[in-house]
């Protein structure tokens, strides 16, 4: 077939089955190197896997385990950044599965595989579709959670839907409630990337240095973003960690759920929150004050965490010796309010606007 025949060609749902979803998925099944084995020998072993083509995956499960299900949905070709031509369908796919694994990654919990919906528009060709796909394969691949199976078929437009299935320890589940007064506030990076790409590449304006040292960063932050399934793993298995949420809404978001879910106060301070120098540069060509866009409505996908005092050493410790760190931002207070304390030492209400679920916003994230 020709490579403009190709690109054109538009497969029934029953072929695009068997010739492009059953090779992109093809060896899951029995496949040894994706079974997960936790500390108690507990395991997740998947027999039966999307190359089976069985209605359901099957997964065998061993010993003393607790299954965390998490599903997410995306906004497909209504990705502002797509709009603009600055991602494709591959992206699309591969966001679709890092935003689902991400909530895993906030529970603590080892992801041991994910479920798709794939629905598309009668005009989308094969090859987009491939793309689509492979973007979902690799981010599973990079994640250790493969696509098991799910739906694909006709539609108005492009939907896509996900549910991420994962393990942990029982009793080591983490949730956003459970914070206490006294706890430190940690977090596990920079936050305001997302968000600072989609005002820059929104704005119409463009600057040296953020093209020439950020651009390929802040695109990232989308086309590639990471959950930090390593990272919550280590939360959770430690047994340390009193609350955990992801900033897939924003920080401020994060830091208000957890308060309210934990029903204390957090105080944040302004001079340990870490600066990503993306957001630096794109505030100041946009002349943007930075703490908003920090705290705003940007799809991070960080860990917002609190932890005992007495803990922070030993914790930072396990971090350390596997290659990872984290930033302790502030502190849990049993008073309600949620501040941020600047560095002259006042305290202010938390900067930004939080994320909220509704139609038709400006400037939205594409995922929770």
């Amino acid at each position: 077939m020709s490579q403009s025949r190709q690109d054109t060609a538009r497969s029934d749902e029953p072929n695009r089955l068997a010739n492009i979803v059953s090779k992109i998925f093809a060896g899951q099944s029995g496949n040894t190197s994706l079974s997960i084995c936790l500390s108690n020998d507990a395991s997740a072993a998947l027999m039966a896997g999307a190359d089976a083509q069985d209605d359901c995956a099957v997964f065998r499960m061993t010993g003393a385990q607790e299954l965390v299900v998490g599903s997410d949905y995306v906004r497909g070709p209504k990705f502002r950044l797509y709009e603009l031509g600055l991602l494709n369908d591959y992206d699309v796919g591969y966001y679709l599965v890092t935003a689902n694994v991400s909530d895993i990654a906030a529970m603590g919990a080892r992801p041991i595989g994910v479920v798709t919906v794939v629905r598309y528009p009668p005009d989308m060709t094969d090859d987009t579709f491939a793309q689509v796909m492979c973007g979902i394969r690799d981010a599973c691949r990079r994640f250790s959670a493969p696509n098991v199976g799910g739906d694909i078929g006709g539609a108005e437009r492009l939907i896509l839907s996900a549910t991420a299935l994962g393990v942990c320890l029982p009793g080591h589940a983490l949730f956003r409630h459970g914070a206490r007064p006294g706890d430190v506030v940690c977090l596990t990076g920079p936050t305001g990337i997302a968000g600072a790409a989609m005002s820059y590449f929104r704005s119409g304006t463009r600057s040296a240095l953020v093209e020439d040292k950020h651009r390929e960063q802040l695109l990232t932050s989308w086309s590639r973003p990471n959950a930090r399934v390593r990272e919550g793993v280590c939360l959770g298995d430690s047994g340390m960690v009193t609350s955990c949420q992801d900033t897939s809404d924003g920080l401020k978001a994060a830091i208000e759920s957890v308060a309210a879910a934990s029903g204390v106060g957090m105080v944040i301070d302004e001079r340990r929150l870490p600066i990503a120098p993306e957001v630096a540069a794109v505030c100041e060509c946009l002349d943007l004050p930075v703490p908003p866009v920090m705290f705003g409505d940007s799809v991070d996908f960080e860990l917002l965490f609190s932890v005992p005092r007495d803990r922070l050493t030993p914790l930072t410790g396990l971090f350390s010796a596997q290659g990872f760190r984290f930033h302790a931002i502030g502190e849990v207070t049993s008073a309600p309010d949620v501040v941020l304390r600047q560095s002259d030492g006042r305290h202010v209400p938390l900067p930004g606007v939080a994320w909220r679920h509704q139609s038709d916003s400006p400037a939205v994230p594409l995922a929770t």
